[in-house]
């Protein structure tokens, strides 16, 4: 009787239901207990096996000393059996989710491959020395698990794949013969691949596969930093930035792998979108599939379609897409990156889910299946004994169940990989045959004019013209070979749209424009041509804006903005904005300001992208325009105040009588801002006050007076906001409105502006405060600013006085300005002089009726002038339509020149009466002399 016989004996019948059932499921099991019998007792009683594994792994060559060669390799084979018995048991016998099994297997995984390195690094350094860093101390050689190893989410009886660096060149010193740190650590690496890939009595750890390393097979077995970063900078490949998606440091210490992790990111991941992924991997799928084919291999649930590997190319996909401008999705592991890519809506939840839990069932199947004998296979058995074990390890009835479950499982995963990999339904070759003749042929110019029926003989001479002009540059320029492969896809795709749309030449000519910004920068003119909406929504918005058309050639990033039209016409409120900015800022680490000041204006240009699609779509309706812009304005100085606060008191510490609640200073904003009417190209009026009485240093180790600290306040604001990155200037900051204008001090006292207005203000500064609104800051100083413009515009003055001051302004703003009759703002009856109407009517009024500047916005003034019998109800009316419809024209002008003209024609009559409707206010209220009719 062996001694696993005599334990079976003692076995209660559930014990031994549960032997039995283990045995049936796996014949590595079988051969492990009888190696190790005292085992069974362990595996069989579901607490203890559960328990023992919570405990995790310890070093197995830890508590013992100077073991050979023999002994290091038996301990090691010995344990790894006895540590994955115990995981395959609690997974056929159902103690634990399939996602604990993966990271089990990993960490044992992460367990052996360290102990082999200690203890082969002892025995090398006990024979040469040790080599030794800057600092004096053993220099490391750090191990690199690639695949499901560095995913921690390895398979059961996996090959690993590693990769072998060390941080830098040297020689040890004191041993009687020289040795090289490179000759050092390659002995190192050959002596813990045998230690793990060995094969002894007691079987081996793992197979390490060493191919992924630089240079592959024909490489050396380790390399320095240095040579790691010139490979991978040098000659990196697409394939191999996927590998390093994966790559994870199994053994990190606190100094050198955070080195070497800094320096293979900027392989892996682009800070642009980069949709070159896509095609890197469509071609490693298809010599995978060949593959498949010329090995027919059937049923494999890893490379087969809807297999792991989709699953796996999906996310990674994705990864290596948005994982430079999205450092969430910066992750070794699938499940990781799936709840990032759920997170950041890049895949909606439902999808995502569904794709996880598919992929989930197929890593149970896999463990099951290379449990069943510990070899590495993918492959469904068609040996019905193997058959009838599968589908006792993973508990199903029959085998046609089973089969019908991983089928399902696979077709969803399939559809999904289709959808993310595969290219997008091309349009007909007839559809685009037109385009490419236009772009390949050599005919005259004319001839091929001819076939531009939806333009006449000019315009469609223009057009070929500057389509051949365009081809020259490119000629011209570093164009490489894949980006003269996407235009020559991409030129039919956007000539078939354009005559789709009917479109002019100079919509060609607007798109050429963001074109020829692009075409070096080959990610772009790819995500165009995986994107069809994204090229017929660049072509619908460069036809209606000029403007838009120029912000997209200024700006390309915003291209990925045009992916989704369902959310590029999304129209959002202020609190949605912030919640945008927060999540978007999210991704950006705390301590990359050059990073954090890029995507502010990233997310700037991106919403304004969203507002002007909106806009000129008619989605959003004209006069709600300024609202949007002056709600994006609002939230981003928020941001901008928090951020140079955090920064300022990092380094400063808190000023005296402020706290990190109520930082005792707030942002007035003016003009266009205060008066929520921002345009697309506004500047910002703003002045900026706080309420410290106290010359006090603040409270940090470099500490500063309290006031001084205000003003670098301050000017950290501005200095966030005006400085010109590679996406221009965030917004540009007007402070000449403070107190003394250009000669007074960024930063106020409360009182101090309080005072001003009161005893030095001039009229127009008055005027301006009517506009004026607090942005940002406490309630205390909040309800502070509110009494003072209350104060301040409910004064008593002398109505001709005030006349004359508010005329002589009007006047000298009309002589600056140059203003001829067709300009809306400042001509006679325009935007100005409306505006100074509802100013003049505050100043003039507000002691008799607080009604009137309870708001800062032209049109509430003037309604509340209404309800106060200031003016008639029709008057209120009419000049508050007068108002939108100069404004609408305004934002026209910027958005699309050529529809103001069409806007203002097919206006022109009722612009006519609003704007003499307008003078006739201005005569009836500032008396001024006849200015003569108005155009």
């Amino acid at each position: 009787m062996t001694s696993t016989d005599s334990i079976v004996t003692t076995l209660t019948p559930s014990q031994q239901a549960n032997l039995h059932l283990l045995l049936q499921a796996s014949n590595f099991l079988a051969r492990t207990l009888q190696q190790q019998p005292a085992l069974v007792s362990e595996l069989i009683e579901s607490e203890r096996l559960a328990s023992s594994l919570q405990q995790g792994f310890s070093d197995p060559l830890a508590q013992t000393a100077d073991l050979s060669e023999q002994q290091a390799f038996a301990l090691l084979r010995q344990y790894r059996n006895a540590s994955l018995s115990r995981i395959l048991a609690a997974d056929i016998l159902q103690l634990q989710p399939i996602t604990a099994s993966l990271s089990q297997v990993s960490a044992l995984a992460d367990c052996l491959i360290n102990s082999a390195y200690h203890w082969a690094y002892q025995q090398l350094s006990a024979l040469h020395g040790t080599p030794l860093d800057q600092q004096g101390q053993p220099m490391p050689l750090l191990i690199l698990g690639m695949g499901k190893l560095g995913g921690r989410e390895l398979n059961f009886s996996s090959d690993i794949d590693l990769i072998f660096t060390y941080p830098a060149n040297g020689e040890i010193a004191g041993s009687r013969r020289p040795l090289e740190y490179q000759q050092f650590f390659t002995k190192l690496g050959q002596k813990l691949i045998a230690a793990l890939h060995q094969v002894t009595a007691d079987g081996f750890c793992y197979r390490v596969d060493m191919r992924l390393r630089p240079f592959g097979e024909s490489g050396p077995l380790v390399l320095s930093f240095a040579a790691l970063e010139d490979y991978y900078q040098e000659q990196g490949r697409e394939w191999e930035r996927y590998a390093m998606l994966k790559a994870r440091v199994l053994n990190p210490d606190p100094c050198h792998s955070v080195e070497l992790t800094a320096l293979l990111k900027p392989f892996i991941y682009r800070r642009y979108i980069d949709y070159s992924a896509i095609e890197s991997l469509r071609r490693m799928k298809q010599l995978i599939e060949q593959e498949n084919r010329r090995r027919n291999r059937r049923d494999n649930i890893k490379l087969g379609a809807g297999g792991i590997r989709e699953v796996e190319f999906i996310v990674q996909t994705l990864q290596l897409i948005r994982g430079g401008r999205i450092p969430s999705l910066q992750q070794a592991s699938i499940l990781l990156a799936f709840k990032a890519l759920r997170t950041e809506g890049i895949l909606d939840a439902a999808s995502a889910t569904m794709l996880e839990q598919d992929y989930l069932w197929l890593r149970r199947v896999e463990q099951a299946l290379q449990g069943m004998e510990d070899k590495q296979t993918q492959t469904l058995p068609t040996d019905p004994e193997q058959q009838q074990m599968l589908l006792t390890a993973l508990q199903r009835p029959d085998w046609s169940t089973l089969t019908a479950e991983i089928e399902q499982a696979m077709q969803r995963i399939h559809s999904q990989f289709k959808q993310v990999i595969e290219p997008e339904q091309q349009l007909e070759a007839e559809e685009i045959s037109l385009g490419r003749l236009l772009w390949d042929s050599e005919l005259p110019s004319t001839e091929l004019a001819e076939q531009l029926d939806w333009l006449d003989s000019e315009q469609a001479e223009q057009l070929v013209a500057q389509l051949q002009q365009f081809k020259q540059d490119c000629q011209r320029r570093s164009v490489g070979p894949r980006g003269r492969d996407y235009l020559a896809k991409l030129i039919p795709r956007l000539l078939h749209w354009l005559e789709q749309q009917q479109a002019s030449t100079a919509v060609l000519s607007r798109i050429l424009g963001v074109f020829r910004q692009i075409v070096t920068r080959t990610a772009y003119l790819e995500l165009l041509f995986e994107n069809p909406p994204a090229l017929q929504q660049l072509v619908l918005l460069c036809a209606q804006s000029g403007w838009l058309a120029e912000h997209l050639a200024r700006y390309p990033m915003l291209l990925d903005e045009l992916i989704d039209p369902a959310q590029l016409y999304q129209v959002a409120n202020k609190d949605d904005y912030r919640d945008r900015l927060r999540l978007y800022l999210l991704r950006v680490p705390e301590d990359d300001l050059e990073l954090l000041m890029e995507s502010l204006r990233q997310f700037k240009q991106a919403q304004q992208l969203r507002i002007a699609a909106a806009d000129i779509s008619g989605v959003l309706p004209l006069m709600k325009v300024s609202d949007h812009l002056t709600w994006l304005a609002e939230v981003i100085i928020e941001q901008l105040v928090e951020l140079a606060w955090q920064q300022m008191t990092e380094r400063f510490g808190l000023p005296a009588g402020a706290s990190q609640q109520d930082k005792g200073f707030a942002v007035i904003g003016y003009g266009k801002l205060g008066g929520l009417e921002l345009g697309y190209g506004s500047d910002l009026d703003l002045v900026f006050v706080h309420q410290c009485q106290s010359q006090a240093p603040t409270s940090g180790e470099r500490a500063i007076d309290s006031l001084q600290f205000y003003l670098k306040l301050v000017q950290r604001i501005l200095h966030l906001s005006t400085t010109r990155t590679n996406s221009g200037v965030l917004y540009e900051i007007d402070t000449r409105l403070r107190p003394s204008g250009n000669s007074g001090l960024l930063a106020i006292h409360i009182d101090t502006y309080q005072q001003y207005l009161q005893q030095e203000a001039w009229t127009w500064e008055h005027q301006a405060l009517v506009r004026a609104r607090l942005i940002v800051g406490s309630p205390a100083l909040s309800a502070r600013f509110t009494g003072i413009r209350q104060q301040i515009l409910s004064q008593p003055r002398e109505l001709v006085k005030l006349q004359q001051e508010v005329r002589d302004m009007r006047q000298k703003l009309r002589q600056h300005h140059g203003a001829d009759s067709t300009d809306v703002k400042h001509s006679v009856g325009g935007i100005v002089d409306l505006e100074f109407i509802s100013q003049y009517l505050v100043l003039a009024y507000g002691a008799q009726h607080a009604e009137l500047y309870q708001y800062s916005d032209n049109i509430r003034i003037l309604e509340a002038a209404a309800q106060v019998g200031l003016i008639s109800p029709q008057q209120a009316e009419q000049l508050a339509e007068a108002y939108q419809l100069l404004r609408g024209v305004g934002h026209r002008a910027t958005l699309m020149p050529a529809m103001q003209s069409n806007l203002q024609h097919s206006n022109e009559q009722r612009l006519v009466l609003l704007r003499q409707a307008v003078n006739q206010a201005w005569q009836q209220w500032l008396n001024d002399e006849p200015a003569g009719m108005v155009p």
